[in-house]
């Protein structure tokens, strides 16, 4: 076996052949702690993008249609006002992602491998409003959806030496990120924490993408420990029932750091958890509805 040592310089220089990453992703992070801004921001987007119009006004329709007698919506701030902005960012964030997501992917591509980032996005934005976490809910989606960025760079970029890292990986019963380390000299979340600080995402997020395998070096920012424990339960919960689902060890310091018992407590969420991933890979379906 041939190592290829990948570099940072590398990583980055190849992927400015690849689709830009969605600025509104950007925008909505930067204004959403001004509720004011952020609807303006998500306003602006979505009238621009017909497929999200179209998403948000027929499930505000929806939800009309059980809430009361209405005439056909059909602008968005009504249509915000009826399903909340909470879920009209979360229906952005998800859409947006799953575009750029779909352009980066090479032919061939496991649909798995969106489904696990639907899954982790969606545990760990539960998790942050679960716990007594300090973590913004959208923050943790975008981190949990972004958190194996470097897979999918890998796979588009050197697909045999990735395929032959699982073979490896789960024939021997090893971690991903240790065979990685050995093909290409660095894993899958150095190289996301790269392709992450290269699209100016805030520095929270690249420390999550780059340390959800080894959080307890990292504790202080609350988002590092929480992506970490959404994958270790998405897996748990075998959300996708991929092969590669296999439940590694959970950190006790990141459970402690972000508040989280394991109690009766939990079980609400997760099926909440389990309700959410199923609705929203099958709402967001690459192979859907445009």
């Amino acid at each position: 076996m041939t190592a290829i040592m990948l570099s940072q310089d590398e990583v980055v220089e190849r992927s400015r052949a690849l689709p830009g990453f969605p600025q509104i992703i950007n925008d909505i992070l930067a204004t959403v702690d001004d509720p004011e801004a952020n609807l303006n921001v998500l306003v602006d987007h979505i009238k621009h993008d017909p497929v999200i119009a179209a998403r948000v006004l027929s499930r505000a329709n929806v939800a009309a249609t059980k809430t009361r007698a209405l005439s056909e919506i059909r602008d968005i701030f009504t249509a915000t006002s009826l399903i909340g902005m909470t879920t009209v960012r979360e229906m952005a964030v998800i859409s947006s992602i799953a575009g750029f997501v779909d352009e980066f992917s090479p032919s061939g591509m496991p649909a798995m491998f969106w489904q696990h980032s639907i899954a982790v996005g969606v545990c760990a934005e539960e998790l942050a409003c679960h716990t007594a976490s300090q973590v913004v809910g959208s923050t943790a989606l975008v981190a949990g959806l972004l958190h194996d960025i470097g897979q999918l760079w890998l796979y588009r970029f050197n697909p045999e030496a990735f395929r032959a890292a699982w073979r490896q990986a789960l024939t021997h019963a090893i971690g991903i990120e240790e065979v990685e380390r050995e093909r290409f000299g660095v894993d899958h979340s150095t190289i996301g924490t790269w392709l992450a600080g290269h699209w100016s995402l805030p520095v929270g997020i690249c420390a999550a993408i780059g340390h959800h395998h080894t959080p307890d070096a990292v504790l202080g920012n609350q988002l590092v420990p929480l992506v970490h424990v959404a994958e270790v339960l998405s897996n748990a919960l075998n959300l996708t029932g991929r092969d590669e689902n296999r439940v590694t060890s959970i950190s006790a310091s990141a459970c402690r750091s972000i508040g989280l018992v394991w109690n009766e407590g939990v079980r609400p969420m997760f099926g909440r958890i389990e309700a959410r991933s199923r609705h929203a890979n099958a709402l967001f379906d690459r192979a859907g509805d445009a």
